[in-house]
């Protein structure tokens, strides 16, 4: 068992550190809630005062953290993990940021003789809580095999994407795919309501025909057709639309840094932000039906 530095423990952080516990790990954590910080102690690990704090004689840091430039402040900063971590200490990020940024801090990392992946995740809060997030990983062949045991406390499906930033690469894509995929899938129940069709027995024909999707078939925004889906709890958030609409934007980002054309992932990013600027920012992001249907 490995001596685990947790640095960022909010709504995904927290329980991604609560299962590094119950694998058997030492966990210290750092948060700017002290009372997130707190909560980790009182399951059992321990609470840092700092980033430092954290990093300091920890075998492996991981981090959860908002947005690159937190990511950049948290390993560069002074104080930061690549001024605190152990000699040979394997990092670990697995925030949602841009492809950039990661492949920067790697090789920062890397300077300062420690390996590094970027791990984003894809399975919401309820995938963090029950341990069964899914992560893309980019990084070297020897820290991905060092650190699949960790990953292995936190998720169910763990993919190698190649060298670095191509776990945030993948996450982009994927979820560039999945904003698309709901309004797609939206748009069709609004339709279909207008023409008089019943919704579940459009749901019957097209999740067992070509337009079958996730979207469709485990995440349905109509309520009532999909058990597990927000849509029956008002929409509350296990993917929140500004969650969403931050990644859409970062793969606008990237589209533009590597010249791809991406016309749908465009629109899809211009009707997000339309929805979110609507106040339902902190709304799951399969509640645009509602924004859809006008």
């Amino acid at each position: 068992m490995a001596t685990i530095g947790f640095i960022g423990l909010g709504n995904m952080g927290l329980p991604m550190a609560k299962n590094l516990l119950k694998a058997g790990h030492a966990v210290q954590g750092f948060d700017v809630s002290k009372a997130q910080a707190d909560a980790l102690a009182a399951a059992g690990g321990t609470a840092a005062g700092d980033v430092a704090g954290a990093a300091a004689g920890a075998e492996i840091v991981v981090t959860m953290l908002p947005a690159g430039q937190q990511v950049r402040e948290v390993y560069l900063g002074a104080g930061g993990v690549l001024a605190s971590a152990a000699p040979g200490a394997l990092l670990i990020d697995c925030s949602t940021i841009d492809v950039a940024t990661a492949r920067d801090v790697s090789k920062a990392a890397e300077g300062r003789g420690h390996a590094m992946l970027d791990a984003p995740v894809s399975g919401g809060v309820g995938g963090a809580q029950a341990g069964t997030l899914t992560f893309m990983v980019g990084g070297t062949d020897a820290a991905f095999a060092r650190a699949k045991p960790v990953f292995g406390a936190m998720g169910k499906t763990i993919v190698h994407a190649g060298g670095s930033g191509n776990g945030q690469a993948a996450k982009i894509c994927n979820n560039m795919v999945l904003g698309i995929s709901m309004i797609a899938v939206s748009e069709a129940f609004v339709l279909a309501e207008k023409l008089g069709l019943d919704a579940q027995r459009l749901f019957d024909i097209a999740s067992k025909s070509s337009g079958q999707c996730w979207s469709m078939t485990s995440y349905c925004p109509v309520p009532g057709l999909v058990p597990a889906s927000p849509a029956n709890r008002d929409y509350q958030a296990g993917f929140t639309a500004a969650m969403m609409l931050k990644d859409l934007k970062l793969a606008q980002d990237a589209a533009a840094a590597a010249g791809a054309t991406t016309p749908l992932g465009a629109d899809a990013a211009r009707i997000y932000e339309a929805y979110v600027a609507s106040g339902e920012a902190g709304r799951d992001f399969s509640g645009v039906i509602r924004f859809v249907r006008g």
